[in-house]
């Protein structure tokens, strides 16, 4: 529970609400909440979300951020995080993503995973295979309304843990899924080698990120349900976006994941 006032989330939150509306980063929030005050953080991400489900917005599943050693290396950071994944988020399909949508995007390879269940009651690592349906290679598209991605754990949960898009790939049923932790990855740029990682860079195995998230949220009053999409967490460093390139994931036993960015406007005058 916070302890800071109202006025005080609000401040925090339009921060950076303008920074999404206006595509300017914005400075960190933690100089109004604190660095390590994570319940106020979540606090602010709420108000955010809340704003825009109001504007038309819904929700269609979490992300859980910071689950590997490299990323938390990346960003200063020592525990996970999540956040809410909202509808136009979704560019599975979609072709180019128009780079516009993101302010500093960074991409990362991950298992992504599709609830068969509502998970309403404490989940353990045995029976989360268990609640799942289907199980995906994927991108998700890190980005911060903070100015040069200068985070601490508060900005980046109260920023909706650095979301902004994400796309789903090849797929296969959970029941036909290799162990997620074994499974090996690769990410290239436009076809040279970016990043690596295996399943167990993702706290253990997916299936523990899976964990946490499920527990989490229940804990906050807002379980997972079926349908929701979870992404489980970067398999490896996250990289910054070239705008013009095109990144393809391999995940072994599941599959292949591509994402390609549109150039910048003005890099096409």
């Amino acid at each position: 529970m916070t302890t800071l006032e109202p006025h005080t989330i609000g401040e925090a939150a339009d921060r950076l609400a303008a920074a999404a509306r206006t595509g300017q980063p914005c400075s960190p929030v933690r100089d109004l909440i604190g660095r390590d005050d994570i319940a106020s953080a979540y606090w602010i991400q709420s108000r955010n979300i809340d704003a825009l489900l109001a504007s038309g917005r819904t929700v269609v599943g979490r992300k859980i951020g910071l689950t590997s050693p490299a990323v938390q290396r990346q960003l200063g950071v020592d525990r996970p995080d999540f956040g809410v994944l909202l509808d136009d988020m979704d560019c599975t399909g979609a072709g180019p993503l128009d780079i516009t949508r993101v302010l500093q995007p960074k991409i990362e390879a991950e298992i992504a995973v599709i609830l068969d269940v509502d998970v309403t009651e404490e989940l353990t690592a045995e029976r989360a295979p268990d609640v799942v349906s289907t199980v995906f290679a994927a991108f998700e598209i890190v980005d911060s309304r903070i100015a040069d991605w200068d985070i601490s754990l508060a900005d980046t949960v109260a920023d909706n843990a650095s979301s902004g898009l994400f796309v789903l790939g090849d797929s296969v049923p959970r029941v036909d899924a290799p162990d997620l932790a074994s499974v090996a990855m690769t990410l290239t740029a436009d076809g040279v080698e970016v990043s690596t990682g295996r399943g167990s860079d993702c706290l253990g195995s997916p299936w523990n990120a899976l964990v946490w998230l499920a527990n989490t949220c229940i804990e906050f009053g807002a379980p997972l349900r079926a349908g929701d999409i979870v992404l489980t967490g970067a398999l490896g460093p996250m990289v910054p976006v070239a705008p013009g390139s095109t990144y393809t994931t391999t995940i072994s036993g599941i599959g292949t994941a591509t994402a390609t960015f549109t150039h910048r406007p003005e890099e096409d005058r």
